[in-house]
């Protein structure tokens, strides 16, 4: 499978700043093509995150608070992933972390650091302050030295040198002397008089490990200018940080070039984070907007002639727009003051304005890239074709071009949930800062269709039909909606990963399996009812950073081209959802009359999982051949297996929640 993912540590001992200087940056210059996404210790240690993973990095902050969660089992599992093939940053503190020994501030009492460390990616000492005045959570240290960059190093002779942000990161002692051992420097501190420590003046440095490859940093080229603020220090620091800014295209050329080093593929030209675009509120019936807004009274103030609901996460604006909207450009339908789109932005401080159609639909014109008038037309005639007539589920949508999280909206302000109709869906075209499970946080990509819906589900449905099955259930709907969405389309090789992950056959590979839709089910509790908020990603349009229904199709109907069978019309996202949506309740309200025990064949049937043998490592590595899920709690179910293979009449029930499944691996991991 190809390494997709790009993690950054966000655990003990890195500060907040650091991480999000590294989200930032990684995902101007990676994404669509990898999704980087922050990951805590517990992902590190419990998750099987190597298979997926094309860089680990771990960010700026202190270096003995990442010994303390992750010497021993986390670093030997990220030792064996970079030597196996997987790359590395560790940038200042994680420089220090990568290296045989650390010399940080010798002889100045509490600040001394010394020792050895257990990565060893640099096999000599990382020895700091590199510049004297270093102090913790302050900026009175920093500073902005020039770095000098070895252009055959990295292979492009157009770089050039820049003033870097740097704030008491080390120097790689006497790199030059390990180039037999697979060292390089890439960079180097341009004022070797200004150093406050012996040993050189290597500042960034490459190391070759195994069949992998680490990049280990003193400064930090991670840092942009437009996010530092200018204001916090003295006019000293203003104008070091002025300084940063002078040579920021060519610190970006410099990442970008490292970036390339380990073997990862670097945008040409960086993206931009996008800003959040205004929402729109729209029903089958406009007529329903107005009595929902009028229901929404109860949580809002007023503010002139428009709503303000003030959530426990979000603040939205509710307005009404008489007037014919007139899109002049995108940068129209923008909000929020939200400076410079090359910078980090708080989107949860950022005021959410939902337009209210209460009488018709968005025009084209004001969401290009959803078209509500399709939408609602295939909603109507997929329900007319059902048995069921279901009625519900996507009357109600929410729609943004550019969102924090669809999940995060609905899920997080929950006075607001506990007054939506069941079965109202919020849909993006790009989400900013999506959820998945755990703290994994991404830019969804262009292409992808990303909703969630919200639904009421009855406490005294808990018995027959449990609230941990519904997560099967949109998994099941979703891979039918795909085989159902029109005549001939029941050949897309799509099938069910436990527990809510969707999985195609590879069109380069048929015999690899990629990933194209996670699911991730928020349940929250009030009045005898649970809410549930309902998140999901399906790549449909877009090919990064794994493969998608329209690349698989395209496989499809040269198939059916051979044998004369004439061309599938390619997916589009406002019919997919209409379509997930109706199948999805169909199968919601049997689920709550008969439980799942309808739907055990039918999920058999798409599941990648029978019969495979798998590794059970919370059991010493048993042996155990996968049955199915227990229709009382959605539990795995695995029988014992012999080193023979034979079954020795145990068997094992596994949480979802609680275990991950690397099934490329064929290896299930305890999660807590």
């Amino acid at each position: 499978m190809g390494r997709m993912n790009v993690l950054v540590y966000s655990g003990i001992g890195t500060t907040v700043e650091s991480v999000r200087h590294c989200l930032y940056s990684l995902r101007r210059l990676l994404s669509p093509h990898y999704a980087v996404i922050p990951a805590t210790s517990d992902v590190l240690l419990k998750e099987p995150w190597e298979t997926s993973c094309a860089l680990l990095v771990i960010p700026g902050g202190a270096d003995l608070g990442y010994c303390r969660v992750l010497n021993g089992d986390g670093n030997r599992r990220i030792a064996q992933f970079v030597r196996k093939g997987g790359s590395f940053i560790g940038f200042c503190a994680g420089g220090y972390y990568g290296c045989k020994m650390v010399e940080f501030e010798v002889g100045n009492g509490k600040m001394e650091v010394v020792g050895s460390r257990e990565l060893q990616f640099f096999p000599g000492a990382c020895r700091g302050a590199a510049f004297t005045g270093f102090q913790y959570a302050s900026e009175k240290g920093a500073r902005a030295p020039k770095i000098k960059v070895e252009k055959e190093a990295l292979g492009d002779n157009e770089l050039e040198g820049f003033n870097s942000y740097y704030n008491g990161g080390g120097l790689f002692v006497d790199a030059d002397k390990y180039s037999d051992r697979g060292v390089e420097v890439l960079a180097r501190f341009e004022e070797k008089e200004k150093l406050s420590v012996g040993g050189g003046d290597a500042a960034v440095v490459y190391c070759r490990i195994g069949n992998g490859s680490a990049i280990l940093t003193g400064p930090h080229p991670e840092f942009a200018a437009v996010n530092l603020d200018k204001n916090a220090g003295d006019s000293k620091y203003r104008e070091r940080i002025e300084l940063i800014e002078q040579t920021d295209t060519q610190r970006e050329a410099f990442l970008r070039a490292c970036l390339i080093k380990l073997g990862l593929g670097a945008l040409d030209e960086a993206g931009a984070i996008p800003p959040l675009s205004l929402l729109h509120l729209s029903s089958t019936s406009p007529a329903d907007v107005g009595h929902l807004v009028n229901r929404l009274r109860e949580i809002s103030v007023a503010d002139g002639d428009r709503q303000k609901i003030v959530g426990e996460n979000d603040t939205f604006i509710l307005e009404r727009n008489p007037e014919p909207f007139q899109m002049g450009s995108l940068a129209d339908a923008l909000i929020g003051e939200q400076d410079s789109p090359h910078k980090i932005i708080d989107y949860n401080k950022v005021e959410k304005r939902v337009r209210v159609h209460d009488s018709g639909h968005p025009s084209v014109k004001e969401t290009p890239y959803f078209d509500h008038t399709a939408y609602f037309k295939h909603l109507e005639r997929y329900r007319s074709q059902s048995r069921s007539s279901p009625e519900i589920f996507g009357s109600f949508l929410l729609y943004g071009e550019v969102v924090t999280s669809t999940n995060t909206m609905l899920d997080k302000n929950f006075e607001l949930l506990q007054r939506l109709p069941s079965g109202l869906t919020a849909v993006a075209t790009l989400q900013v800062a999506g959820r998945g499970r755990g703290s994994n946080v991404w830019v969804s990509p262009m292409g992808a269709l990303v909703f969630s819906t919200c639904i009421r589900h009855p406490r005294e449905l808990s018995v027959q039909a449990p609230v941990v099955f519904v997560q099967y259930l949109v998994a099941l709907a979703i891979v039918e909606a795909i085989k159902g969405y029109d005549l001939g389309f029941g050949d897309m090789p799509v099938r069910l990963k436990w527990p809510n992950d969707i999985y195609a056959s590879n069109p380069k590979n048929e015999k690899e399996f990629l990933k194209i839709a996670g699911i991730l089910v928020n349940s929250s509790y009030a009045n005898n009812q649970f809410l549930l908020v309902v998140g999901c990603g399906i790549n449909t349009t877009n090919n990064a950073p794994t493969t998608s229904l329209n690349h698989i199709l395209d496989k499809l109907n040269k198939t059916r081209k051979s044998k004369g069978l004439s061309r599938l019309p390619a997916f589009e996202q406002e019919r997919l959802l209409a379509k997930i949506l109706v199948v999805f309740e169909e199968m919601y309200y049997q689920f709550c009359r008969s439980g799942f025990a309808p739907f055990e064949e039918l999920y058999y049937k798409h599941w990648l999982h029978s019969g495979q043998v798998v590794r059970l490592e919370m059991e010493g590595g048993r042996k155990a051949r996968i049955r199915g899920i227990t229709t009382d709690y959605g539990l795995l179910t695995a029988d014992e297996l012999d080193e023979s293979g034979r079954v020795t009449g145990r068997s094992f029930t596994l949480q979802s929640d609680n275990n991950s499944f690397d099934f490329f691996k064929g290896l299930l991991r305890r999660k807590a």
